[in-house]
Formats: structure tokens, sequence, C-alpha cells
């Protein structure tokens, strides 16, 4: 790879046509999300489920979600954290994207009212309800290598190697495994970029709803983040629930939030024509 030397001048030029974006950006922006969603979870309608399925800790699993279907993901027992990947179920070339999710959003910090987008810049989750806020978007799942640092002299499953199964059994290779969304993670980033784990951010029976935006697989792995503080393995089953959401209101959140939330809802809609 070949890399180009900037010159200060460029590189200042760069930023400066980088902040006026981010500032256009965060001026369109909704000056306050809503307030985390209640707990204890409601009940769902029971007419409305399709699936329920319990995660053991330390396990994997993987589900097929047609548009509108939606993703309870809840901890019950609590202190659990969930990694999820997604792709295209028409074209599993496109598949979650983090990097794009953060940047165009302006923020790391997934709530109730964001989106989560795919590398097509195509809308593939609304978060159309959450309890946390402390999810982790940044830094990965936990690896053999982690673990055994980690828990040494303890057999352990990792969530890297949980999902290169998962990726396997659908047809998929390593390379094709996207970037993961840790859910029910509370971490934060310092001033100087370091990774704290923040666990006064998490609530015990903490749950987030995932609105599907478009067809997909989706794969998930329940092992503890390599942040977690807590020197013993022993993370508890998490239930996930499949379920049809209701139809999102002309104003919708998710849909409204940021002029690129709008875009990507357009190249969806562009995807179905």
């Amino acid at each position: 790879m070949m890399h180009v030397r900037r010159s200060p001048e460029e590189i200042a030029a760069n930023r400066q046509r980088y902040e006026e974006h981010q500032k256009k950006g965060l001026e369109f922006a909704p000056k306050a999300l809503p307030a985390p969603s209640p707990l204890p979870a409601p009940a769902i309608d029971a007419a409305a489920i399709i699936h329920q399925e319990t995660i053991p800790g330390g396990w994997y699993w993987s589900t097929a979600l047609k548009r509108g279907d939606a993703l309870r993901i809840d901890q019950g027992e609590g202190g659990s954290t969930v990694a999820l990947v997604a792709w295209n179920a028409t074209d599993t070339s496109e598949r979650l994207n983090l990097v794009d999710t953060v940047k165009v959003q302006w923020t790391t910090a997934l709530g109730k009212g964001r989106v989560i987008f795919s590398d097509m810049g195509r809308v593939m989750f609304s978060l159309i309800e959450d309890s946390s806020g402390a999810h982790d978007c940044l830094m990965g799942g936990s690896t053999a290598a982690s673990n055994a640092a980690k828990y040494p002299g303890v057999k352990t499953r990792n969530t890297r190697d949980n999902l290169v199964l998962v990726a396997g059994k659908l047809g998929f290779t390593r390379r094709d495994i996207p970037g993961i969304l840790n859910l029910f993670a509370p971490v934060r980033v310092d001033d100087d970029g370091g990774f704290h784990w923040r666990g006064k951010l998490s609530n015990s029976g903490d749950y987030t709803e995932l609105r599907a935006e478009m067809d997909m697989i989706v794969g998930f792995s329940n092992c503890p983040h390599p942040l977690d503080p807590d020197p013993v393995y022993a993370p508890k089953p998490v239930i996930v629930t499949r379920f049809r959401a209701p139809a999102p209101a002309v104003d919708d959140l998710s849909r409204t939030a940021t002029a690129e939330a709008l875009r990507g809802f357009e190249n969806n809609a562009s995807m179905l024509a």
C-alpha cells in the first residue's frame, strides 16, 4: 500500500472541511434523544411473537429476520454482553458496518432513536426501545487469547470462535464476519482514546429492541466482554424474542433524527424499487 504524505496545509484544510460537515450534521440532529426505555421490560403481545430463543452463557445462535420484524434482546438474569453481527439476506456481501454507523451519526452512543448502518449506506436496524444506552461498537469481542489471559487455567468459550462457528454454519468464511456490536457493554472512551468499563451505566434486566429495516441473517454470541472486570467466567443466559413490530409512524424518530438516517432510508427504498 502506498502512503501519501500530506502537507500541514492539506491536513488543516481537510480538518476544516470535516468540522464544517460535522457542524451541519449536528445542527440537524435532535438536541436530545428519548430517555431510556422503562424497566422492567413490558410484556410483548403474544400474538406478535414469532419465536423465542434462550442463548446459554458462552454459546451462540443465528436466525433469519424479515423486514418489519423486531428482536428484543433481554438480559433476563443480568450481567451478560451479547455480540451481534448481521448480513443482508438477499446479498450477503452487504453487512453490518459500525464505523459508518458511528461516523454518520457523530456519536458512539447508540440508544433509542439511533440506527445501525450497513457498509452500503443502508439502514439495517432501528433501535426502537433500549433501557441501557450502554453498548460498545468499537472494541470487538473476546478471543481465545484474551480469555486465556483473563481466566488462567479455566476452559472457556469466546466471541471470536463462536462467530466463526456461526459463519461456517451459514456458509460464510472468517473474512465475512463484520465488526461486532456488543450489546450491554458499558464501554466509554476517555480524552486520550483509552477504553474504560463503566459498570454503573448498566442495570440488571436491561433490554434492547431492534427493528429490522431489511431482510437479514443475524448472529449472536453470549460471552463476557474483554473489559468486563468480573474475574469469574460466568455469563448469564439471554433471551432473544423475534416479534412483528408495529409499523413505524410518519414521524418515527429513527427515520427522522438525522439527515444521514433520512438518506439511509432513501437508499433502503431504492433497494426495494
